[in-house]
């Protein structure tokens, strides 16, 4: 089973790829990297509260985890 700390820092790790993509995404969509930045840190934020939900439900399955 996965640590609740295991999962934190895998989260954070994440959100901070997506928050670096999401930026140069955005600022190539808008021409701005102030908005490109607003938009990163919204779906960082959505993003990391997700994957952290979502990591604590596959820690609690025990389907297709060698015994």
């Amino acid at each position: 089973m996965e640590t609740r700390a295991r999962t934190l820092v895998k989260s954070v790790v994440w959100t901070l790829i997506g928050l670096v993509v999401m930026v140069v995404v955005g600022a190539i969509f808008t021409g701005s990297f102030t908005t490109g930045g607003a938009m990163a840190v919204i779906n960082a934020a959505l993003g990391f509260v997700t994957y952290a939900i979502y990591e604590r439900v596959w820690a609690n399955i025990g389907w297709g985890r060698d015994a």
